[in-house]
């Protein structure tokens, strides 16, 4: 027997969780998985695969660490003798020190919270849950893995902000992010679609956060997020490439704080924000056709996407395939077709029946580009990182 990997996936008010054998290479299936919504709310609730979501009780005054220690109760349940070896991070920021996977000690950690102001939607949550953990568990091995990390392959062209060159110096510059998921897509398009996938691939990851990955050879050559989560497509409630004017505007003239500014682009603005409804394009969609927020919320999204497509087949130097991926990206018909709709120009042409059942490949027998629906899988990523990381004797059971 071997020992198990929990891979934890941390936001704002919910965290994922998988569990894994730690072999190598371990499953791609994870034998557990589940997550606990609703962490910041009245009515917070854990669900896991062998079980319905159920409501549960957190501590009002420390509802994270209780949602945490819920997550290591319930795993140890599952797991019974066999023992936990190490658990494993999503973590959505390495800045430009770390640009592999990481044991994480004290002083790792101090480096990672340096990085909470250019990813607070999650950076904060993960290095959370691995402070509670190096105290509670002080020998638990703990791997960061980060999504910025995919992208050091990025020409430093691509990497390089238009400031002053100092900047660069001090390590602004653009990083790209959904790393984890792209890695997993450069690993299983390979396997399914073999030579064709090396050539010039255009990845969309599309969920609650979105973003376009340009790859040659299955590397990142070109992304559309930047310095942080914010930046290049329209999403769910981040509005994605702003003309900084717009943002000197809000400061200056309507003299909103630094803090509020934040809210607005991370909370307030994209879908959410032009629709005034919701961040969920299956929430927009029946309403698009009586609700004109609705519709141009819908139409600019899908805008933005087609530009930003535009955009890296121009840098790539043309287009062999594209590849949907994550919730939106697997699951929504509808707003895929329109982006094909919209790539006509260049030869994509869409088998509309296939596309409707979320077929793994969706392009017609005419199309000049490989249209492909291939869902993510960071956490498998993520184990098999820390997999690669233990030392056999971390494995076994004791």
């Amino acid at each position: 027997m071997s020992g198990s990997i929990l891979v934890l996936n941390c936001g704002s008010s919910s965290i994922k969780f998988a569990l894994f054998d730690a072999i190598e290479p371990p499953p791609r299936q994870a034998s557990w998985k589940g997550k606990v919504e609703g962490i910041d709310s009245d009515a917070p609730t854990f669900t896991a695969s062998d079980c319905a979501a159920q409501a549960i009780r957190l501590d009002p005054t420390q509802p994270y660490h209780a949602a945490l220690a819920r997550i290591r109760e319930r795993a140890q349940l599952r797991l019974g003798n066999t023992r936990l070896a190490a658990v494993a991070h999503r973590v959505v920021h390495g800045g430009s020190k770390y640009f592999a996977p990481v044991r994480v000690d004290a002083n790792v950690l101090a480096d990672l919270k340096g990085y909470i102001p250019l990813a607070p939607l999650h950076q904060p949550f993960a290095l959370e849950a691995i402070d509670e953990l190096l105290r509670s568990h002080p020998g638990l091995p703990q791997i960061a893995c980060f999504d910025t990390a995919f992208h050091a392959t990025l020409p430093d062209v691509e990497k390089l902000l238009p400031l002053p060159y100092d900047a660069w110096q001090r390590g602004l510059r653009r990083y790209g992010f959904h790393g984890l998921s792209y890695e997993y897509l450069s690993i299983a398009l390979a396997e399914r679609y073999g030579e064709r996938a090396r050539g010039r691939t255009i990845c969309a990851h599309l969920g609650s956060g979105a973003s376009l990955c340009g790859m040659r050879n299955l590397q990142s050559a070109a992304t559309t997020m930047g310095f942080s989560a914010l930046d290049g497509l329209m999403m769910g409630t981040r509005c994605g490439a702003l003309d900084p004017g717009a943002l000197l505007y809000l400061m200056e003239i309507e003299k909103l704080g630094v803090s509020e500014v934040a809210d607005l682009l991370y909370h307030r603005s994209g879908l959410l924000g032009v629709s005034g409804i919701s961040s969920d394009p299956r929430a927009l969609l029946p309403e698009e056709n009586a609700n004109e927020r609705a519709r141009l919320a819908l139409a600019l999204y899908v805008r933005r996407i087609v530009r930003e497509i535009g955009a890296l087949i121009a840098v790539l130097g043309g287009l062999d395939m594209l590849v949907f991926t994550a919730g939106i990206g697997e699951h929504n018909a509808v707003l895929r077709e329109r982006i094909c709709d919209g790539l006509e120009w260049f030869g994509v042409e869409l088998d509309r029946d296939r596309n409707a059942i979320n077929a793994a490949t969706v392009s017609g027998a005419g199309s000049r580009v490989l249209v492909a629906v291939e869902p993510t899988n960071e956490e498998w990523i993520a184990a098999k990182h820390c997999v690669g990381m233990l030392d056999r004797d971390e494995v076994a059971i004791s």
